[in-house]
């Protein structure tokens, strides 16, 4: 009996064949390793301190807007994954969000700390909304 034909079925079963060839897979495995999971945790720790009343110190704010681009950029693949952008409110944070990712970083102190401060409130309602809308569970 061929192993591509059942036991007792006279119908033919065609070979299998994987779905994907050898640079595709490389493609995708690459993508799952640079894949990181949501870290609800990390993004209210890092909410918290661009919007605590302690400012941040000057050395820390590439890090914070490195971090925030980050959060932004997971939330926004997130919700267009889940089809948020249907919510107008959702689809309002969503381009504020990716107008903020992309922006440079302010050389003066203050303007940074505010930069960082509009991504951290971006990143705060983007994220409640889509608690909201039932794409993410809430957060601790």
């Amino acid at each position: 009996m061929s192993p591509a034909t059942l036991a007792g079925s006279t119908r033919h079963t065609p070979q299998w064949s994987p779905p994907l060839q050898g640079a595709e897979l490389d493609r995708v495995l690459t993508k799952i390793r640079r894949w990181t999971p949501f870290d609800g945790d990390a993004l209210l720790d890092d909410i918290g301190a661009v919007l605590d009343d302690v400012v941040p110190n000057e050395e820390h704010i590439e890090e914070f807007a490195r971090r925030l681009r980050g959060h932004l950029m997971q939330l926004v693949n997130i919700a267009v994954a889940a089809g948020a952008e249907e919510d107008i409110t959702a689809a309002q944070l969503i381009r504020q969000a990716r107008v903020l990712r992309t922006a440079e970083v302010p050389g003066d102190r203050w303007k940074a700390v505010g930069h960082l401060r509009r991504m951290g409130w971006t990143l705060s309602e983007l994220h409640e909304r889509l608690v909201a809308v039932k794409c993410l569970r809430e957060a601790a």
